[in-house]
């Protein structure tokens, strides 16, 4: 047993050995990428100030870790906006990359894909998902229709089927639901991992 250990002790020492030393950019980036991940989180939390003049704390030449780690957690917290929260916090994360990034149209421009994106998801995101829960509603109160047709011989003609409450068209609406914004995170995806290249 010992020596299997020792084997794979000694795989593992040797593919860290091969790695060699890291060089002083990712020990740079090791250290102080995270300090702006905590930035940035502190800044979300209060809702107010300048995220950049917390940079001013940091050498010159490690700012730039500490923006890119700002950053990656902003991007992240860019949601789709269902709620007045996510609005805010979209807000509050976007002025903040504005701020630490140079290039400002750039930003911008990606800015205003992500805003047309909400917008649609506003108007005509919250419409396709209406009409999908209508149209889910009626194929389920058919389809409970039927089976109480088969098994107890018909309905009451004014008897109300509340499909809403059962868990199996609640489980597909949430299936539905998730399939709708699907197409909405893919777009939105993409405009993140834009932000977070740009300089």
């Amino acid at each position: 047993m010992d020596d299997i250990i020792k084997s794979a002790r000694e795989i593992a020492e040797e593919k860290v050995a091969k790695l060699g030393e890291p060089t002083e950019e990712e020990r740079r980036q090791w250290r102080y990428q995270p300090e702006g991940e905590k930035l940035a989180a502190e800044y979300l939390k209060k809702g107010t100030g300048s995220l950049a003049s917390g940079f001013n704390q940091f050498p010159p030449d490690a700012r730039r870790y500490v923006s890119d780690g700002a950053v990656a957690v902003l991007v992240r917290n860019i949601q789709l906006p269902k709620t007045d929260t996510d609005k805010k916090r979209n807000k509050l994360a976007m002025d903040a990359i504005k701020e630490v990034k140079s290039d400002k149209v750039g930003v911008e421009n990606v800015f205003s894909q992500i805003r047309q994106l909400f917008s649609h998801y506003a108007e005509q995101g919250e419409r396709q998902k209406q009409t999908a829960y209508q149209q889910l509603k009626s194929q389920f109160e058919v389809k409970v229709r039927q089976a109480l047709q088969q098994q107890m011989g018909g309905v009451a003609p004014g008897m109300k089927i509340d499909v809403e409450r059962q868990p199996q068209f609640q489980e597909e609406w949430r299936r539905l639901q998730a399939q709708l914004e699907s197409q909405y995170l893919t777009l939105l995806d993409e405009y993140r991992r834009e932000l977070v290249t740009r300089r």
